[in-house]
């Protein structure tokens, strides 16, 4: 598998514009505390995990985004189409035209992560979210770094708290030192702020050249950058998860549990409790009902 770095140190800064208290150890909630942890690349996991998908039989099809739900005459969901493809900026087909194509499952799985177009179709009409609170988003900017060698320390984990952001925007940074002189740099934005004037991508640019964090960057260069939402909301937004046909997953559904900055791990750990209902509902010759061992299998597990 293709494990990158081991954890050597923690560190918990609280900025100002120009200081950095750091959290003593004994002080670091369990969550900081990263020892025995690896600081890996997600889309690295996510080819190995693909090729021991493919190595047992599983098909899978990169490139074609699912445009849309279908259903059943029942209600039920009956699978998805995907998108036409070879369509010209004017929204007219071009010599390379194909069409979308339907995949009918007896089960369909969203796992979109956060704002997925089709889980929130699903959500409004299926009236998912009707006894949950409403989602709360964030949006994290990530960077990787390829930094002066002299300045790498690989398996240095550093969380930081305040500055640029004020303290009524809550939000926070993470600096992972990975193999190769590279950092993985990334701040994340509450998107509940009230100040108008407030740009989320500014406030990462100001934070990289607060001292704590512009002496690792010095005389480095940016290889790539990217941004995502993030569900914030937590237990209480969580929608109902089920459908007849069909189950919401990881961040479609909203799982993050931005208090431990822990995404990833509940994306993970639902689509495992998805699937084994799903198997378990097939084995016993069910189609197109509602997975119920799921979301009871959520309430029984560390998540």
């Amino acid at each position: 598998a293709p494990l990158d770095v081991p954890v050597t140190e923690d560190k918990f800064l609280f900025l100002s514009e120009t200081g950095a208290k750091a959290v003593p150890n004994w002080a670091l909630p369990d969550n900081f505390k990263n020892h025995g942890n690896y600081v890996i690349s997600l889309a690295n996991v996510t080819r190995w995990l693909g090729q021991q998908a493919e190595a047992l039989g599983v098909e899978i099809f990169p490139g074609f985004p699912a445009a849309e739900v279908l259903y059943n005459d029942d209600g039920s969901v009956k699978g998805v189409a995907t998108g036409n493809m070879g369509i010209g900026k004017d929204g007219e087909p071009t010599e390379n035209f194909q069409l979308g194509m339907e995949l009918h499952a007896k089960y369909t799985l969203f796992c979109e992560g956060a704002r997925g177009h089709l889980g929130r179709q699903l959500n409004e009409k299926l009236k998912l979210g009707k006894d949950a609170d409403p989602q709360v988003y964030g949006i994290g900017i990530k960077e990787l770094w390829e930094i002066d060698p002299a300045k790498h320390q690989p398996g240095l984990v550093i969380h930081t708290a305040g500055w640029p952001l004020e303290s009524d925007t809550y939000g926070g940074s993470f600096l992972y030192h990975i193999d190769n002189n590279q950092v993985m740099v990334g701040f994340v934005v509450g998107l509940a702020y009230t100040n108008p004037y407030l740009s989320p991508f500014e406030e990462f640019q100001r934070y990289k050249t607060h001292p704590a964090i512009r002496k690792y960057l010095e005389g480095g260069k940016r290889v790539s950058y990217g941004a995502r939402a993030m569900t914030a909301g937590g237990l209480m937004s969580l929608p109902k998860l089920v459908f007849p046909g069909g189950a919401l997953v990881g961040d479609d559904a909203g799982f993050l549990n931005a208090a431990r900055i822990k995404g990833s791990h509940a994306a993970i750990k639902t689509g495992m409790l998805a699937a084994e209902a799903a198997f378990d509902a097939v084995q016993a010759g069910r189609t197109s009902d509602e997975l119920t061992a799921y979301p009871e299998a959520f309430k029984q597990s560390w998540l």
